[in-house]
């Protein structure tokens, strides 16, 4: 009897508070917001990404969808290199969850064959071409159909569809053109030619092959690229690694001789090359070299009154590319291990490129300055936009 009365007192208590409350505005009876999620705001490396893309559409990209060298010289040639560094761009935008830029992306992709040797039963990117595609022939370069073969493997990595294998299958046909090429020799125990001159030997080239070649053997399995892979990379640590700075050197001549200046191109290629290897070979001992060689960087080609990277140590200039190049290295090394400093080192790297080199009022970038900005060049290069999309579209996922 006390049960019952107590449950009907309690049913009681509750259809009389439910009553009173009809009407209210209490929080627990309003519907939730549509989406709750705290909104973030757009990074400001995206918007200059975004901005430098509006520069490259209006200013350097054809009809015929390929992108002219720059804007003042060379408005009616098309540089190979350029238009798969912007492809690349292109790449990063997608990576970060734009799918806007595929079209762009495709139809330059589908434009560079143009640029293909057909003559040539092994193929091979020419360097040059006309903005329609015509004309190309002369010299080709390892470190061109290296670079590309890498950015068709990124391409491959964010596409879909028919395009994911023809992405593959055209940087498999860029690696074996370098393979059949006749560019590596014996000559100073080995390494690739620049390209069909066989004036030089640097590490940039060959760093590019390396990871070319590890990224085809991560994908496919086949042991023609690991064993490749495995004998540039032995040939770099002999013959370009300066043991006293940690850093690669530039190159040798074909009469032996070695040019000492240290790059940094060069070392941020063989740091994202380190990475690769390290992942595809199951190697951690490359990721505490590619901590070090990042070090190494930092010690020798950081210049801290400036918060920026050299060109080389024979030139302290700024440039977009090659030296923003270094900034690409250490996102990736910060995606590798997760310690912060390298994202600060890729930040003030960009940050002062934008200060030195990037105009105002058009947002392109100009080619050279100094640290402190005397002597700025007045061309506005394709390539130098391109990797300035790609950065500070890689950095805006963390900044």
């Amino acid at each position: 009897m006390i049960k019952r009365f107590v449950f009907g007192g309690m049913v009681l208590l509750i259809i009389a508070l439910v009553s009173c409350s009809k009407g209210k505005d209490s929080p627990a009876t309003q519907p939730p917001p549509a989406d709750s999620t705290p909104v973030r705001p757009v990074s400001p490396y995206l918007t200059k990404a975004r901005e430098t893309h509006d520069f490259i559409l209006s200013n350097l990209l054809t009809v015929y969808n390929g992108y002219r060298v720059n804007t003042t010289t060379s408005v009616n040639s098309s540089y190979e290199w350029y238009n798969a560094s912007q492809v690349y761009a292109d790449a990063a935008m997608v990576e970060i969850g734009d799918s806007s830029y595929l079209p762009s992306m495709n139809a330059c992709f589908k434009w560079m064959e143009g640029m293909w040797d057909k003559a040539d039963p092994n193929g091979g990117y020419f360097a040059f071409s006309n903005p329609d595609g015509t004309g190309a022939s002369g010299t080709k370069y390892v470190d061109d159909n290296a670079l590309t073969g890498m950015v068709f493997l990124q391409a491959y990595d964010v596409t879909t569809g028919n395009d994911k294998p023809d992405y593959l299958n055209k940087a498999k046909a860029c690696a074996n053109w370098i393979i059949n090429s006749g560019l590596w020799d014996n000559s100073l125990g080995g390494g690739f030619w620049w390209n069909t001159e066989k004036k030089n030997k640097p590490t940039q080239t060959n760093g590019l092959v390396l990871q070319l070649f590890l990224r085809l053997y991560g994908i496919t399995k086949e042991t023609l690229y690991r064993d490749w892979a495995e004998s540039v990379n032995t040939w770099l640590t002999n013959k370009m690694y300066d043991s006293n700075t940690g850093l690669f050197i530039w190159q040798y001549d074909s009469a032996g001789n070695k040019s000492g200046e240290i790059f940094t191109y060069d070392n941020a290629i063989m740091l994202e090359a380190y990475l690769w290897y390290d992942r595809v070979m199951g190697d951690p001992g490359y990721l505490a070299k590619a901590q070090a060689l990042a070090n190494a960087m930092n010690g020798t080609l950081w210049d801290g009154a400036h918060n920026v990277y050299i060109f080389n140590t024979a030139d302290k200039r700024i440039n977009p590319a090659w030296c923003g190049w270094a900034s690409q290295a250490m996102i990736r090394l910060y995606e590798a291990d997760k310690n912060i400093s390298w994202l600060n080192y890729a930040k003030g790297n960009i940050d002062a490129i934008n200060t030195v080199l990037r105009d105002a009022v058009s947002h392109g970038y100009y080619q050279f300055a100094g640290l402190d900005g005397a002597g700025r060049y007045t061309n506005l290069e394709g390539v130098d936009q391109a990797w300035m999309q790609r950065i500070q579209a890689l950095l805006s996922k963390y900044k």
